[in-house]
């Protein structure tokens, strides 16, 4: 007999497996005795609610039935019915099982309730059996799916970018080097320093911490094209909020101005957000009830609100005239951060927020330059309890002025050779953001540690699980 899905026995409206023999394969998440039945609540991963097994006792070797613990792989085969009990709408009237791996009581780490966050950090490599991570990790998939279905709709080609690279977009520095040099006796230049020339690209390479300025090159041909793929800084930052490795969405619009770039970047959350709404809602309410009651009516408000518009220097003046104390200060120039943002977006608008025209001198080099000099057309999208979640900018398309901000800012112009030629074969006018999947995935799920969204986090001394 083939195996149905749990979801399938659960959610089908009109059910047509009501009173039927089926067969259902899962993991057993508890296990409860009476004195002549025993009840199994299953779970198979496809959906977050459980299927209850009803064992008779007289029916089956006790041995069997002893070696079911939580945490065993079973296969049952039985009758779906009506179920009496409350808490579920079907169940199944075991009429054979088969028992697939055991946990042992005293070693199986998931044997008990009530596991902090933390704990289930340490064991990532079980954790995605708990209601917690199924739930989460079934919203992840559903967002990366629903990225694809915004984009293919709005006739945007899927682009892949390089992960080695031998630039570094952001000019931060913080970069993983990728080499196949021996780097216990590598070869040495005259002055001391590694020889790359013999490295397998010949140069130094890196894994690369965004693919935008790729995305560009595919966008001044195709018109639309959108990245969505792993991304890698190697900051030694060890906190709730950073991740070694991370995903990003960046999508790169020709003939695109700034007002057209941040009128994308609003429906795009929004389609997200309604699109977990749509989809997720039995994972959102277990979320919303275990971890932030707030969170479906945050989600719902946010899918239908306006957001907020103004420029940066407008921010300051609200930030400098509010009674709030700020840990960091604030002035004209400085760069905001996450309590200034939250403050805007929580307290002061309510909502959230797109912030344009920074000071050029905290924005990487490829942003457009406005007339003033001092800022350049740059667009921050500040979200509630995230603070910015989406950056982006209108692409500084003149090869001039963009030539001469890379040597403002002491970057190698021979590593970018290429993307300034895109400046004199054919220029346009362009805009793209970032949209950090991650960051997208605490906001949608109430999480607060950016490592419980991702499967496998890496994170400074941390390469495993």
């Amino acid at each position: 007999m083939k195996r149905i899905k749990i979801i399938d026995l659960i959610k089908s409206d009109p059910n047509p497996y009501i009173n039927n023999q089926v067969k259902v394969e899962g993991w057993v998440r508890t296990k409860r005795d009476s004195k002549n039945v025993v009840f199994i609540a299953l779970n198979d991963g496809s959906i977050i609610h459980h299927l209850q097994i009803v064992v008779d006792n007289n029916k089956f070797n006790e041995s069997l039935l002893k070696d079911i613990t939580t945490g065993s792989c079973i296969s049952v085969t039985g009758i779906l019915t009506s179920s009496q009990g409350q808490g579920q709408a079907v169940e199944i009237i075991a009429e054979s099982i088969t028992l697939y791996g055991t946990a042992d009581v005293n070693t199986y780490q998931l044997q008990k309730k009530g596991h902090t966050l933390e704990f289930l950090r340490e064991n990532a490599h079980l954790r995605i059996r708990t209601n917690t991570f199924g739930a989460i990790f079934r919203i992840r998939h559903a967002m990366a799916f629903a990225i694809h279905k915004f984009y293919n709709e709005k006739g945007f080609f899927w682009m892949h970018t390089p992960i080695i690279t031998g630039s570094d977009c952001e000019g931060a520095g913080s970069m993983f080097n990728v080499t196949t040099l021996d780097m216990n006796n590598p070869p040495r230049q005259e002055d001391g320093s590694i020889d790359y020339s013999k490295d397998f690209f010949g140069k130094p390479t890196h894994l690369t911490v965004s693919g935008q300025l790729e995305g560009e090159l595919g966008a001044l041909a195709l018109g639309l094209v959108y990245t969505f793929g792993p991304t890698f800084r190697a900051e030694n930052s060890n906190t709730s909020r950073h991740l070694s490795e991370f995903w990003m969405i960046e999508p790169e619009m020709a003939f695109y101005d700034i007002h057209d770039n941040m009128d994308l970047a609003e429906e795009f959350l929004k389609y997200l957000i309604n699109y977990a709404l749509e989809h997720c809602m039995d994972d959102l309410e277990f979320l919303n009830k275990m971890y932030d009651k707030s969170l479906l009516e945050r989600l719902n408000f946010v899918a239908v609100t306006k957001f907020e518009r103004l420029t940066y220097s407008a921010a300051i003046d609200i930030l400098e005239k509010s009674d709030q104390k700020f840990e960091f200060p604030v002035s004209w120039g400085v760069d905001l951060q996450s309590e200034h943002e939250r403050y805007l977006v929580e307290k002061h608008f309510k909502k959230p927020v797109i912030l344009t025209d920074y000071p050029k001198d905290i924005k990487a080099f490829y942003m457009k330059q406005n007339d003033d000099g001092k800022t350049v057309r740059a667009m921050d999208v500040l979200f509630p309890t995230i603070g910015e979640i989406i950056g982006g900018s209108q692409r500084e398309e003149n090869y001039d002025k963009l030539s001469n901000r890379i040597h403002e800012m002491g970057i190698d112009e021979k590593t970018l050779w290429w993307y300034l030629e895109t400046r004199k074969f054919g220029t346009a006018p362009h805009s793209g953001f970032g949209l950090g999947f991650e960051r997208l995935m605490l906001f949608v799920t109430a999480m607060s540690n950016i490592r419980d969204v991702i499967p496998f986090p890496r994170a400074p001394l941390s390469a495993d699980f």
